[in-house]
């Protein structure tokens, strides 16, 4: 069962992959080598079935131009670049250095690496160096939790009109219901709310995996 789903039996969750189309052998093994060299942290990964279901919100927005905001090991890049549309490209923010070029190295194996390029640093900075025009077609957010709100922003203001925001962990695990003193979780919670009362914008909060909010411009 993978780490990243919430609330599924490992049986259920099995059936859910086994009739979702999402794999492949370089997915396969990214997982198992992400498993193997971060066991601390292949709960990062996304699930499979969030992996299949970032590719089908590519195509469905006909994505030319898309950003996620948390790499780690590069599944998910993965996944978004094989939506894209002919020409379409994938800027790709994290922190490190390490987890990236495992990546870069699967990028390379599934054939995308020329739709995506890296940007590391702390994306509260870098994503500020985003040029307003083209505007995103798909942003995927899935990185610290205390700083979503900063992400939710920066990527809001460059969002196409018809754009749609992807946002990773909105359950916390169903830690969300009573934070207690786990910073993410309070940090998620927040953001939760904040988006929520954001009259800008609607919100439908999914039950795939740890929860995805998916968000886009509230029509005038």
């Amino acid at each position: 069962m993978s780490p990243k789903t919430f609330g599924l039996s490992d049986e259920l969750h099995r059936y859910v992959v086994a009739h979702t189309s999402w794999q492949d052998p370089v997915l396969d093994e990214l997982a198992a080598e992400t498993r193997t060299r971060y066991p601390d942290q292949a709960r990062m990964q996304i699930a499979p079935e969030q992996g299949a279901l970032l590719t089908l919100l590519a195509k469905l927005t006909h994505a030319r131009f898309a950003i996620e905001v948390g790499t780690f090991t590069g599944y998910s890049a993965i996944c978004i670049a094989r939506g894209l549309v002919p020409g379409g490209r994938l800027v790709s923010f994290d922190l490190s250095n390490e987890w990236t070029d495992l990546a870069a190295r699967y990028w390379e194996q599934a054939g995308v690496d020329d739709r995506i390029a890296l940007r590391l640093g702390d994306a509260r900075q870098t994503l500020g160096s985003l040029a307003d025009d083209p505007p995103l077609d798909l942003a995927f957010i899935d990185a610290d939790k205390p700083s979503y709100p900063d992400y939710y922003e920066a990527v809001l203001a460059r969002l196409a009109p018809d754009g749609l925001i992807v946002v990773d962990n909105v359950l916390s695990h169903g830690r969300v219901l009573d934070p207690g003193d786990d910073e993410n979780a309070a940090a998620i919670a927040a953001f939760n709310e904040q988006v929520a009362r954001d009259e800008r914008v609607d919100v439908v909060m999914v039950p795939v995996a740890d929860g995805v909010s998916l968000i886009t411009h509230r029509p005038d």
